[in-house]
């Protein structure tokens, strides 16, 4: 941990970001939906998806490309599927009215599934997964995202976004197994928070407009070209690219949201991003008797545990491992924050008119 950071509890920085999103106006039962999520991230170490997207949502508010009240609709529905219309705003709400309806669906009849268009940056792909977790079934959330920032196998502008996949599954024994990847070799807030503490990134997770390897987090921030999942064609990027646009068409082309880089050459200073969104929810009991499913996945993952590791300083985990250790860590710890991103923070609430509060943070260990 930095000499630099502060630990902040979590009901701290909600305080904080609930300040904010007050100042900015959006209506209290929003303000409670969208923390739960955005904490969600920062207590499982998913820092680049909880308080760090504020500078992003405060640009985008001064920019006209948000609102904080919007009207969030369902549009049609039937038993297994739903369309929701965020109303332009962040998606943290639309997308838990949208995992939740599939889960709904799903105890009613086995699977539910819904779309979501018109909406924003709906924070961890995780989250929503977990939610159907939590009940009991398997869940599927993926996302598109408002500016490319990907570039295709052997391709030299961004034409996707990150585009993450997550998957949850409900066990007994052990927590779920919850799998939050993006379709990109790293996800772009892993460059903003190199940036923050003034690290370079590893070779291959961005380029330049020619192709050419960047290390440097500023100039990869700038040129905004991610590689896909595997970096080159040898390692597999062709999968990561596939995986990138199979998102994108569940997200946007069902939906009925805009695909981003069609929407930057018609109207570039467009007033709304128009992002889109996908959630599935499964009940594997339409499958399994009551109970199989959970018992079998519980032997896979202590299977999976159990594994001779290589190192033996380094077990083998399994998606989600990591997060419930940092959830631990953090709820008894505090939350850790880069002091630009305190600055920062200190800056938006000034601009807002909002109290800033994280001074009351102790300095990491």
């Amino acid at each position: 941990m930095a000499s630099d950071e502060i630990l902040v509890s979590a009901d701290l920085l909600r305080h904080q970001l609930g300040a904010i999103f007050a100042a900015w106006g959006m209506a209290e039962d929003h303000i409670a939906t969208t923390l739960d999520i955005m904490l969600w991230a920062d207590l499982s170490g998913i820092d680049s998806h909880g308080a760090g997207m504020m500078q992003l949502y405060h640009r985008f508010r001064d920019q006209g490309k948000l609102t904080f009240r919007p009207e969030i609709r369902i549009v049609r529905q039937n038993p297994a599927t739903a369309l929701v219309d965020g109303g332009g705003g962040l998606g943290h709400v639309p997308s838990e009215l949208a995992m939740r309806l599939a889960c709904d669906k799903a105890a009613a009849i086995g699977v539910g599934v819904v779309a979501v268009r018109n909406s924003h940056h709906y924070g961890a792909a995780g989250a929503y997964a977990e939610m159907a977790s939590d009940r009991g079934l398997i869940g599927i959330s993926m996302t598109a995202v408002a500016r490319p920032n990907v570039v295709p196998m052997f391709g030299a502008d961004a034409m996707f976004g990150t585009n993450p996949i997550a998957f949850a599954a409900p066990a007994r024994r052990n927590p779920p197994f919850l799998l939050d990847m993006a379709t990109s070799t790293a996800a772009f807030g892993k460059l903003t928070i190199a940036s923050r503490v003034g690290k370079p990134i590893p070779e291959g997770w961005a380029v330049d407009p020619d192709g050419k390897p960047v290390t440097d987090a500023n100039e990869g921030l700038l040129h905004r070209r991610l590689t896909p999942l595997g970096t080159s064609r040898p390692m597999g990027g062709h999968k990561g690219y596939g995986l990138a646009m199979m998102v994108e068409v569940l997200c946007t082309t069902l939906s009925g949201a805009q695909y981003g880089p069609l929407r930057e050459r018609r109207d570039p200073e467009a007033a709304r991003h128009d992002v889109g969104h996908f959630f599935l929810a499964i009940d594997p009991s339409s499958f399994r008797e009551d109970g199989g499913f959970e018992q079998d996945l519980d032997d896979m993952i202590d299977a999976l545990h159990a594994t001779r590791p290589v190192d033996p300083a380094q077990p083998v985990q399994v998606a989600g491992d990591p997060e419930v250790r940092a959830r631990a860590e953090r709820r008894r710890h505090g939350i850790p924050l880069s002091a630009r991103l305190a600055q920062e923070l200190r800056e938006i609430s000034a601009a807002a008119g909002a109290a800033y509060l994280l001074d009351e943070g102790s300095p990491a260990r």
